[in-house]
């Protein structure tokens, strides 16, 4: 049976995420406290907010990875939202491993007021957006500080896991 494609960008979501935290680690206490203009906060609370969507998302679709809500506001080491991310994989992979998971199941989010109803598939495609587009905040607080930035990109995931290759 192939993968579903969906399936495959949240696996890049994740690798990228997990890939960032990795990178972050050779980080100083006070460089992970590093911010910029225009960025939702420090490396490491962007981090936590990353994995945080990321378990509130597959909450929302009915597949929770915590028992409680997740507190992003709480300042965390790289080892616990690491720690955190192992069972957003987790989650990911148990959306797609059997036939429960629908698409186009409405979903409510109750979080809004008043709540929103919307189709389930919105919770995935908001996972893999609200990912890339805080790692890129990570990256430009890393770049406006004069530190390496890793490759997260589609292409590097792609060569990883050998989904691209020399042609021979």
């Amino acid at each position: 049976m192939a993968t579903p494609p969906m399936l495959r960008q949240l696996r890049h979501d994740v690798w990228a995420t997990e890939k960032l935290i990795e990178h972050c680690r050779a980080l100083t206490d006070a460089q992970l406290d590093l911010t910029a203009p225009g960025t939702y906060g420090t490396i490491r609370r962007t981090l936590a907010h990353i994995v945080g969507g990321d378990t509130l998302y597959l909450a929302l679709i009915g597949f929770p990875v915590v028992d409680a809500a997740f507190d992003e506001d709480r300042l965390m080491s790289l080892d616990e939202i690491s720690g955190v991310l192992d069972k957003v994989r987790a989650g990911v992979e148990r959306v797609f491993a059997g036939k429960e998971f629908d698409p186009d199941r409405v979903v409510i989010d109750a979080r809004t007021d008043p709540p929103e109803e919307l189709e389930a598939w919105t919770m995935l495609a908001q996972f893999a957006h609200h990912g890339s587009d805080h790692r890129a905040h990570v990256g430009t607080i890393l770049g406006a500080h004069g530190l390496k930035t890793p490759g997260l990109d589609v292409w590097s995931y792609g060569w990883k896991i050998g989904a691209m290759r020399v042609k021979r």
